[in-house]
């Protein structure tokens, strides 16, 4: 089977699990778990607006709308409705998926030691986690605290973003081990290491000229 008939067998898979999905939910409107799997279905299509929508017409009919709350947050994090997001985390007990959450909404509003005392307090500490530490350690311009992050994420599970980031963590002291990490990212995600090139085109010309400085 070809690349392009794996794709298209996932896709009439995924349509078929939507459409079931959407006739549970027409025989038993009040079933909270039918919406929350059809909003992840949503979600992972890339379909926010679609899976907000749904949520949103869910807490009218579900006997628990709270039960709806956090995949919700998510929804508006992804459409980048921060503000809408941050009201209904703060309504949800804090454990570790809702930290995890308030700590990446405080990041993208620029909020980092928010976002960073949110992270620090997460008890199970999983890659995704130590991902998102690096991230706020790397907004906050610690370097040596977003390499320690980023490294701990075993080499296996590392993405192209972490390559990269890591190869920006350490171009000042080792510039022959970031060249290493960036040539990585480029092999996973040529597409991303463009993007995060142009992204961190300011970051990379200053460590570079401050490299040049000191040669």
């Amino acid at each position: 089977m070809g690349q392009q008939d794996k794709k298209q067998a996932e896709q009439t898979k995924i349509n078929q699990q939507i459409h079931q999905l959407v006739t549970r939910i027409d025989q038993d409107p009040q079933n909270t778990t039918n919406y929350l799997q059809l909003a992840t279905c949503l979600l992972d299509q890339g379909s926010f607006a679609q899976a907000t929508q749904l949520l949103e017409q869910a807490k009218h009919l579900v006997n628990k709308p709270q039960d709806l709350d956090y995949d919700l947050a998510v929804c508006y994090y992804m459409q980048g409705e921060f503000t809408k997001a941050l009201t209904l985390l703060d309504q949800i007990p804090n454990d570790d998926l809702v930290l995890y959450q308030k700590a990446l909404v405080y990041l993208k509003i620029g909020q980092q030691q928010k976002a960073l005392a949110y992270a620090l307090t997460i008890k199970h500490v999983d890659d995704r986690v130590r991902e998102l530490l690096g991230d706020i350690w790397l907004s906050l311009g610690q370097l040596d605290e977003a390499q320690k992050s980023y490294r701990q994420i075993g080499l296996a599970n590392r993405s192209a973003k972490v390559d990269f980031l890591l190869g920006i963590t350490i171009l000042a002291e080792d510039r022959t081990a970031a060249k290493k990490f960036f040539e990585q990212a480029k092999e996973l995600d040529p597409k991303y290491y463009q993007q995060a090139l142009d992204q961190y085109a300011a970051i990379l010309k200053m460590i570079n000229d401050k490299g040049k400085n000191n040669d």
